[in-house]
């Protein structure tokens, strides 16, 4: 079987030489870039499976870099982890409106670093949402989620999401009314194996709210509990 092939771009030497050595030894073919101009160049190569992304670079920071992955064809389906050391919750949630996958705050674990390249990788061979789900168009007010084409609209204007977001929405607007936890968000978003923290289920919420816009404040929070999407208003 082929190694999934992951491009790592920090200038940290020392971050450079943790990360691939660990996901070399869990059965990963790792290349690695210096610098947003390295990384670059690297993609007009052979194109990798998943990109690790410092979003502190001393060039083209990793924003930009992200900007350009999805604005390209060739690399607008990779999907991208973002590896920060920035404690500002607007970093993030910039990257994840430019299309980031997921994000990993520095110091971290190599074994949940391992984790969650396994489980991002793995969303490409199977579903998480359950076969009858795809089959239903939710409308509701001006906004359309089609799961078949995984394409939410808010009136004529397509909301590009993440996977991540656009499974928590479709969780959420399926059910109107019903309050989820953040474990049972993170549970349908990603599967019970993925190792994420409840916060980080905050901050795709405060992404998908902005994306939304005009209906961002149908997903309301229920205090001490977590999340529901807010029933129509027929008058």
């Amino acid at each position: 079987m082929k190694k999934p092939r992951i491009l790592v771009v920090d200038d940290e030497a020392d971050i450079r030489e943790l990360v691939s050595y660990n996901l070399s030894r869990n059965g990963f073919q790792v290349e690695c870039a210096a610098s947003g101009e390295e990384a670059v160049e690297a993609l007009r190569g052979a194109i990798p499976d998943l990109i690790l992304l410092d979003l502190m670079l001393p060039d083209l920071d990793g924003l930009d870099i992200c900007r350009r992955l999805r604005g390209d064809a060739r690399t607008a389906h990779v999907p991208v982890i973002m590896l920060t050391a920035r404690g500002e919750e607007a970093d993030v949630v910039a990257g994840l409106e430019l299309g980031a996958d997921d994000y990993i705050s520095k110091p971290f674990s190599p074994r949940v670093l391992v984790a969650r390249v396994r489980a991002i990788l793995r969303r490409g061979r199977r579903a998480v949402l359950k076969p009858g789900d795809a089959d239903a168009i939710i409308r509701t007010g001006p906004l359309v989620i089609d799961p078949g084409r995984r394409r939410a609209t808010v009136g004529d204007r397509e909301v590009r999401l993440t996977y991540t977001e656009f499974n928590i929405l479709h969780l959420l607007a399926r059910r109107p009314g019903w309050v989820y936890s953040r474990k049972q968000i993170i549970e349908a978003a990603r599967g019970d194996d993925y190792p994420v923290t409840e916060r980080s289920v905050d901050v795709q919420i405060v992404s998908l709210r902005k994306k939304l816009g005009r209906v961002g404040d149908r997903i309301e929070t229920v205090r001490g509990v977590g999340y529901r999407f807010r029933e129509e208003q027929l008058f």
